[in-house]
C-alpha cells in the first residue's frame, strides 16, 4: 500500500523521511521517493522502482541537505511500476512537488483539459494531474494554500495528498478526501511531522492529529492549522498515542474492529494496488498463474471456505458465473471432503481464508490436489500454508486484521474474486475489450464510495441506541445481496449474541415469515437493482405483519420512506460491485449495537481468529 512520510524542522529530513518510510516498508510497494527542499531554494528528487534500498543507495550516491521534505512508497493503479511513475512528482516548471495515496476518478478528464493548455505529462500516473494542476493556479496568481484548495476542489475520489513548492519553503500542505488515506500529523519540539501511518512517526512523537474528510492541514515548524477545504478554520483534536504498542497501533479507535471497519476505503484501495491498473483499463494477476492452456481446460469451479469468507464466495459465484459463464459451486470447507466432490483436471477450487491456517478449509485443499484439480487461493497471510500449497493465489492485501469478526478480508475478497472473474472472463473471451476495460474502472469508485458509506457512522450510532435490546433480527435480500444479508446476520450475532438469521427474502412466504411481529426487526437491503421492485414487496409483506422494518436504499430513493420504519441509505454502485459498499452499514450497526450492550467487540466469547483444528 502507498506510505506517506513529511518532515519540517531543524533535524535533516532526508533521514527523518527515510527512517519513517522503512517503519512503512511491511505495507508493500513496488517503488520510492523522496524529496526535500535545499538550502538554494530548489527541490531535489530521488525515486527509483524496486525495494527502499534502491532509493537509499540513491541518496547515499547523492546526498540530499534540506529541513523540509516528502517521501512516498507507491503501489501501481496507474502507470506500470518504473522510475518514471514513482512518487513524488514535480509540476512542469519544478513549483510544486507532491505525494498521494488514492485513486483521482476523473484523473483522465482532468489530464486531458491540463494538455490542452500546452501542460505535458512526464508519467503515466493519476498523481501527476494534482501537481500540475496546482502549478496552473500558482501561475494565475493564487498563493499555495488557495491554489491547492482549488486542487482538492476538482478531484473525484478518495485521496489523501502532501504538498509543498518553492514558492513557499516554510510549510507543508495536506489534504484528505474521502476515508481512504489517512494522514496524521505528529507534534514536536520545534518540529512537525506527517505520517499515512502512525508507525512512521511513533519514535518521535505520541501528540497526534488525524486529518477528517475533507480537511486540510497547512504544517509548518510551529505548528499547523486545519481547516475545511473551502479554508473555514478547525478545531483538531489532539490524541495522545500510548507507548504500549497493541495501543499504538488502533490509534485513535476503541476497538480494532473499528478501526478494520474504517480501514476498509484504504484496504480497498491496496487490494487494487499492482493489479489493477485504470490507465490501461487491464488487470494483471501474475501470481494467479493462469495459462491459456489451464484457461481452455476449464470446466467448472468451486469456491471453498468457513464463515464470512463463505459468504464471500457466495457473492463471488454471481460475478464469477456473470462475466465467465464458468458454472460455480460455493462449498463450506468443513463439508466438502465429506461427499466425494467430482473433481478432475477440469475444474479449479478456490480457497477463501483471512489467516491461510483454517484447518477446514487445508483439508479441502488436499482433497482438491489429490483429485487432480487446479487450487487457487485468496488469502490475506503472506507465506500461510494455504497461499504455499496452491498452484496460484491472489493476496487480499488487507493489513493486519486482529478483530476476530472479520471485516476487510471480507470485502478485499469481494474485490479479489470481483478482479479474478474480470480475468477469466476476459481470457475465455466472455467479456470483450469494451466490456473488460468498463469493468476494471468501476473498480476505480468503490474505495471513495465506501468512504461515503462511513461518513455517516453517526446514524449508525443512533440506530443501535434504538435496536440494541432486540433478541432477534432478521436480515433478508435478494440475487446477489442475500448473501449480505446472510453476512449481516453473522457480524450481528457473533459480536452482539442477539439471535439474527439471513434469508432469501422469496423464501420469506416458506416458513420465516411466521416469526414476524412488532418485537422482530428486520433489515431488508432493497438497493436500486434488477431485484428493487420484489424487494419491495417483501419489505411491505413484513411492514404488514408488524414488523418494524430497517431499509438499506439507495440514496436518492424517497418513496423508500414511506415503506419503512428506518432507512440506511448507501451510494448507488455498480451492481456486481454493490455487496462491497451494502455490506459496510450492516458492520457498523453491528458494531454499535455490541458496544451498547457491553459485549467484547473484539474477543467475543467462544471464538477464535482461525480455526485450526476441526
Amino acid at each position: 500500500m502507498c506510505g506517506i512520510v513529511g518532515y519540517i524542522g531543524p533535524r535533516r529530513a532526508q533521514s527523518i523521511i527515510l527512517n519513517g518510510l522503512k517503519q512503512l516498508e511491511y505495507r508493500g510497494y513496488d517503488s520510492a521517493g523522496l524529496a526535500v527542499l535545499q538550502e538554494n531554494g530548489r527541490i531535489a528528487i530521488r525515486r527509483d522502482a524496486g525495494k527502499l534500498s534502491n532509493l537509499e543507495e540513491l541518496v547515499h550516491l547523492s546526498p540530499i541537505d534540506g529541513h523540509i521534505g516528502i517521501g512516498h512508497t507507491r503501489w501501481a493503479t496507474h502507470g506500470k511500476p518504473s522510475q518514471r511513475n514513482a512518487h513524488p512528482h514535480a509540476s512542469m516548471k519544478g513549483r510544486v512537488v507532491l505525494v498521494h495515496n488514492g485513486i483521482v476518478e476523473n484523473y483522465a478528464e482532468l489530464r486531458e483539459e491540463l494538455a490542452m493548455e500546452g501542460i505535458t505529462f512526464s508519467s503515466d500516473t493519476d498523481t501527476e494531474v494534482i501537481v500540475q494542476m496546482a502549478e496552473r493556479f500558482l501561475e494565475a496568481g493564487l498563493d499555495f494554500e488557495d491554489a491547492m484548495r482549488q486542487v482538492l476542489g476538482r478531484l473525484k475520489g478518495a485521496n489523501a495528498v502532501v504538498a509543498m513548492a518553492v514558492d513557499s519553503p516554510d510549510r507543508l500542505i495536506c489534504a484528505r478526501l474521502g476515508n481512504a488515506g489517512g494522514i496524521a500529523l505528529g507534534i514536536g519540539d520545534d518540529e512537525m511531522f506527517l505520517a499515512s501511518d502512525i508507525p512512521a512517526i511513533l519514535d518521535h512523537t505520541r501528540e497526534m492529529v488525524f486529518l477528517d474528510n475533507r480537511q486540510m492541514a497547512i504544517v509548518t515548524r510551529d505548528g499547523y492549522q486545519v481547516t475545511d477545504t473551502e479554508g473555514h478554520p478547525l478545531e483538531a483534536e489532539i490524541h495522545s498515542i500510548p507507548w504500549d504498542p497493541v495501543s499504538a497501533v488502533k490509534g485513535e479507535y476503541k476497538h480494532f474492529m473499528q478501526k478494520e471497519i474504517f480501514d476498509q476505503p484504504q484496504s480497498l484501495i491496496n487490494t487494487l494496488r499492482g493489479r489493477a491498473d485504470f490507465e490501461s483499463g487491464q488487470i494483471f494477476l501474475p501470481d494467479l498463474k493462469l495459462s491459456p492452456e489451464l484457461t481452455r481446460r476449464l470446466k467448472r469451479l468451486f469456491i471453498i471456505a468457513c464463515g464470512t469468507s463463505y459468504y464471500a464466495g457466495l457473492i463471488g459465484k454471481y460475478m464469477i458465473e456473470e462475466l465467465t459463464r464458468l458454472p460455480v459451486d460455493v462449498d463450506y470447507g468443513s463439508e466438502f471432503r465429506y461427499y466425494n466432490p467430482i473433481l478432475d483436471k477440469g475444474a479449479a477450487v478456490i480457497t477463501i481464508t483471512q489467516s491461510g491456517e483454517t484447518a477446514d478449509t487445508l483439508a479441502a485443499s488436499d482433497l482438491a490436489k489429490a483429485r487432480g484439480a487446479t487450487l487457487w487461493s485468496i488469502v490475506n497471510v503472506i507465506g500461510s500454508q494455504s497461499m504455499r500449497m496452491s498452484d496460484g493465489y491472489i493476496t487480499m492485501q488487507a493489513g493486519p486484521e486482529i478483530g476476530v469478526a472479520s471485516t476487510k478480508a471480507f470485502t478485499t475478497s469481494l474485490v479479489d474474486l470481483y478482479m479474478l472473474a474480470c480475468v477469466l472472463g476476459r481470457a475465455r473471451g466472455t467479456l470483450g475489450d469494451r466490456h473488460y476495460r468498463k469493468r476494471v474502472n468501476e473498480l476505480s469508485r468503490i474505495p471513495d464510495l465506501a468512504g461515503r458509506v462511513l461518513d455517516h457512522d453517526q446514524e449508525y450510532q443512533d440506530l443501535a441506541g434504538r435496536f440494541f435490546k432486540a433478541q432477534d433480527f432478521l436480515f433478508i435480500g435478494r440475487g446477489i445481496n442475500y448473501p449480505v444479508a446472510l453476512e449481516g446476520a453473522l457480524k450481528l450475532k457473533e459480536i452482539s449474541y442477539i439471535h439474527a438469521e439471513g434469508y432469501p427474502a422469496g423464501e420469506m412466504k416458506h416458513g420465516p415469515i411466521a416469526l414476524i411481529d412488532e418485537s422482530m426487526p428486520v433489515l431488508a437491503i432493497v438497493t436500486k437493482d434488477a431485484l428493487y421492485d420484489k424487494m419491495v414487496s417483501q419489505l411491505e409483506q413484513a411492514k404488514a405483519r408488524g414488523g418494524v422494518v430497517i431499509a438499506l436504499a439507495t440514496e436518492g430513493d424517497e418513496a423508500i420512506k414511506g415503506k419503512a420504519d428506518y432507512v440506511i441509505y448507501v451510494p448507488e454502485a455498480p451492481p456486481l460491485l454493490a455487496p462491497i459498499i451494502n455490506v459496510i452499514p450492516l458492520q457498523l450497526l453491528s458494531y454499535h449495537i455490541a458496544v451498547r450492550r457491553g459485549c467484547d467487540v473484539d474477543q467475543p466469547r467462544n471464538l477464535a481468529k482461525s480455526v485450526t483444528v476441526e
